[in-house]
């Protein structure tokens, strides 16, 4: 049976929105931690201009492949796989990674010399505070899961994508208490 993510169903319209107007120029688009798969099927025929790259990690290839063809091995543990593009999209990674995994994240988002835009899609907090109810349970429940995951705040997040060549361009609300962070060099 293929993998379905709900959340994925549910977010893929907003989401798409804002990428039509941030990758409206772009070519390649890595997707880092494409999960299901679902986000790589949907958004890749909206925006046919592109090619969206699949990755993750080699555990989860066998779920993308039932969605998409071809997706790359992409562990932020290990050395990022040499691609060309242009711009990178993410939802959904950096509360479940460790804070070092989300560090060589963006080290390896900032070694492609040729990524302009990076799309970052999930929960934060900001000013250390929960946005909502909602997402303050969510938090507790993956760091009950395991402790070194949770809501990541905002202002870590746009310091560490300056660290790494980015500045913050555009800070999208999104359904459900999510954002949609945009980061350009």
């Amino acid at each position: 049976m293929k993998p379905f993510s709900e959340a994925s169903e549910r977010n893929r319209a907003p989401i798409l929105a804002v990428l039509k107007r941030v990758f409206s120029n772009k070519k390649l688009v890595l997707e880092i931690g494409s999960g299901t798969g679902q986000h790589a099927a949907y958004f890749a025929p909206e925006l046919p201009h592109l090619v969206w790259q699949a990755s993750d990690r080699t555990e989860n290839l066998s779920d993308i492949r039932q969605w998409v063809a071809n997706p790359l091995e992409l562990d932020v543990d290990k050395p990022f796989p040499k691609v060309d593009a242009d711009a990178v999209f993410t939802a959904n990674t950096c509360h479940i990674m460790s804070w070092p995994q989300v560090e060589r994240m963006f080290e390896g988002v900032g070694r492609i010399a040729t990524v302009k835009v990076f799309c970052l899609y999930g929960p934060f907090n900001y000013g250390g505070r929960h946005t909502s109810e909602s997402n303050a349970r969510f938090d507790a429940m993956l760091r009950g899961r395991d402790a070194a995951s949770g809501i990541r705040d905002a202002e870590t997040i746009i310091a560490l994508a300056e660290k790494n060549g980015f500045l913050l361009a555009e800070d999208n609300a999104m359904p459900a208490n999510n954002r949609l962070l945009v980061f350009a060099r």
